[in-house]
């Protein structure tokens, strides 16, 4: 059995949280960076992601209790993905955040919504981003470190790019010869095209502060990293290498995993990733099985369903995907996914009746 370090939580995570928030990495506290006349933007994940944004929020708001209410904008990072509902909304951040603050669902298909912040360059589009988290005095990234199948790890300017950006750069980030490259693998931030392409993004729009999280299975917070965007996000990478990653002596004929539960399988989209992960230690030829509730489908926005109804084969998505000026939203899981299936056969327990995964 193959499984992260189990750590355990904080005994008293508001009081680390103030801690680290005050005494940051490679850069002053966080409340004599902000000043109270200050329109203040916080980016926080969708509810695709893990983040306990419904505890960190309200620790936030009372370091910050200097800046009214009014004067602060939540966006929320959907890159790519659906809107939050409501119901949605007040689960993630809590019923008292949801009533009192301004909160904004990146919308990445909706020019109108964003500001240009560089132009383009040759084959680079020009990179857009959220209109309130642009014209905002000051900026605040809040997620959690986490290895990532294509950028090493999560966290770090992630939030912000692909997270508050627009459609074009997104897709240009995403493109096959990235996705495909060697080290955009998991636990590799050197020499990473995926991670650098982040930060190079990322940084277009000044951020002022970092607050990322790592958390264990019982989503527990098990540490803080908080700072400065690349040095906070670094020193939690390191951590999380050593403790959510194990050496595997060798390949295995099969490999059963999950995608770590709710809500990270709530659709067969995200549940690549589990496979990815599988993918690592199976052997040639072998056999993957995954669990993944799945109760949100394929899911029924995007491309992914449709590109996976499009090809006969795993080869076949790779060659159509690879294929001169291809541009497809979703393109990227898909990949990822034929990538999995040209080396090992998966099987899926999930809410998905077989006729639908066949």
């Amino acid at each position: 059995v193959l499984r992260p370090q189990f750590v355990p939580g904080l005994p008293d995570e508001a009081e680390a949280f103030r801690q680290a928030v005050r005494q940051p990495i490679g850069t002053g506290p966080l409340a004599e960076k902000i000043g109270p006349g200050d329109r203040v933007a916080v980016v926080i994940a969708d509810g695709t992601r893990a983040l306990p944004s419904d505890r960190l929020l309200p620790w936030l708001f009372a370091e910050l209790s200097h800046v009214p209410p009014e004067q602060i904008t939540i966006v929320i990072g959907t890159g790519t993905h659906r809107a939050n509902t409501p119901e949605e909304i007040e689960a993630m951040v809590g019923p008292e955040v949801a009533r009192r603050y301004r909160i904004v669902n990146h919308n990445a298909y909706d020019d109108a919504t964003m500001t240009v912040v560089r132009p383009g360059q040759g084959e680079r589009p020009p990179l857009a981003m959220n209109r309130a988290y642009v014209e905002a005095d000051r900026r605040i990234l809040i997620g959690f470190i986490e290895p990532h199948f294509m950028a090493g790890f999560s966290g770090g300017y992630k939030a912000v790019f692909p997270g508050v950006a627009d459609l074009a750069s997104i897709m240009h980030y995403h493109r096959a010869e990235m996705i495909g490259h060697p080290r955009s693998t998991w636990g590799v931030l050197e020499g990473n095209p995926t991670q650098a392409l982040i930060r190079e993004n990322g940084s277009a729009v000044p951020v002022d502060f970092l607050i990322n999280v790592t958390l264990n299975h019982r989503q527990q917070i098990t540490g803080f990293y908080c700072g400065d965007v690349i040095a906070a996000h670094e020193e939690g990478c390191r951590v999380v290498k050593q403790t959510a990653m194990a050496p595997c002596p060798h390949p295995y004929p099969l490999v059963i995993t999950s995608n770590s539960g709710h809500p990270l399988d709530q659709n067969l989209y995200q549940s690549v990733k589990g496979m990815c992960a599988a993918a690592e230690v199976v052997a040639e030829g072998g056999e993957i099985i995954i669990t993944a509730r799945c109760n949100d489908g394929f899911p029924a926005h995007g491309n992914f369903a449709k590109m996976l109804r499009a090809y006969g084969s795993a080869q076949e998505m790779l060659d159509a995907i690879h294929a001169p000026g291809f541009h497809m939203l979703d393109q990227w899981q898909v990949q990822k996914l034929a990538q999995v299936l040209v080396k090992a056969r998966v099987a899926l327990y999930s809410e998905l009746s077989p006729d639908q995964v066949r």
